[in-house]
């Protein structure tokens, strides 16, 4: 079954064109991520694919509807996280996931929800007094406690510090575990590489690639040496070869080679030489933020 299905999809703000004839399918229970640089269209899609912005062309269908048509029942099916929202500051954090469940027709327990979030010390808490990041929790817990069969995250981590990204990871993993489709849009390159089981990236309002995170590694170019050079180490001996990879100012060693095993030769020889020990030494295929990179014509830094 598709979930998702957009066609030839634009959209023009005056002589812009944000999105441009953008194709792609979604099946149900699968987690695609979209990424792109700022302005590559990401938001304008998923917000035709909300129902918040008509195309100027081309079509989409969320669940089998027009989501410009989509009425209450449809609204059901979906869940959003916004990249803002507006919330009763009033309101406890329990008030509101009440108010918002209440809408649903097989929404979660709210003492569900907020185990699920991390916010059940805070549950009697006013949603004006809360941090930034408990703020976004709530914005989360909002978009996915009506159980979505498809579920819209735009930047949902941005904000939250590395454990609460976790617990809103945990919480997506058994949204998709029972079914759910998700599409997000985000900028942490290991949030996608976490959640995703599929990647397209916008560059330019159109689609340059679409594949799968091992995919996106392989088009990524040659495997790649990683690691840092010790403080003080004397790199005069260092190979050119490898020498013109260094950035002197972090001392770190990025080798990306068709001569791998050469190359590490040639590094390790050197550290023998100085007695120097190589800590964080990695050798594979290129990082997703690399090949991500590579993706939308950015040279890849140190």
């Amino acid at each position: 079954m598709t979930a998702v299905a957009v066609d030839n999809l634009t959209k023009r703000f005056g002589d812009f064109a944000a999105v441009e004839n953008v194709s792609f399918e979604v099946p149900a229970g699968q987690v695609l991520a979209v990424l792109g640089p700022n302005g590559a269209g990401k938001t304008t899609t998923l917000e035709i694919l909300e129902g918040f912005v008509a195309p100027t062309s081309g079509t989409v269908r969320v669940l089998g509807s027009d989501p410009r048509r989509g009425g209450r029942g449809w609204r059901s099916r979906i869940g959003l996280v916004l990249q803002s929202t507006s919330l009763d500051p009033e309101l406890t954090v329990a008030g509101t996931l009440a108010l918002y469940g209440s809408l649903y027709p097989r929404a979660w327990r709210v003492d569900e929800m907020l185990e699920m979030i991390d916010l059940t010390d805070d549950a009697q808490t006013q949603v004006g007094v809360l941090s930034g990041g408990q703020r976004r929790r709530v914005d989360v817990a909002i978009g996915i406690i009506g159980r979505p069969e498809v579920l819209f995250l735009d930047e949902p981590t941005t904000g939250l510090d590395p454990e609460a990204r976790r617990h809103m990871w945990a919480a997506v993993n058994r949204l998709t575990q029972a079914g759910t489709t998700v599409l997000l849009t985000t900028h942490y390159i290991d949030e996608a590489d976490h959640l995703a089981d599929r990647v397209i990236v916008l560059a330019g309002g159109r689609i340059v690639t679409d594949t799968t995170p091992e995919g996106m590694r392989a088009q990524g170019g040659p495997s790649t040496i990683r690691c840092r050079v010790p403080t003080g180490a004397d790199t005069a001996e260092l190979a050119d070869a490898l020498a013109c990879h260094l950035e002197p100012d972090t001392g770190a060693l990025r080798i990306s080679s068709d001569d791998l095993a050469g190359s590490l030769r040639e590094l390790l020889a050197w550290a023998d030489r100085h007695q120097l020990e190589l800590t964080g030494l990695e050798v594979g295929p290129p990082s997703l933020e690399d090949a991500y990179l590579t993706a939308i014509g950015q040279p890849l830094a140190l």
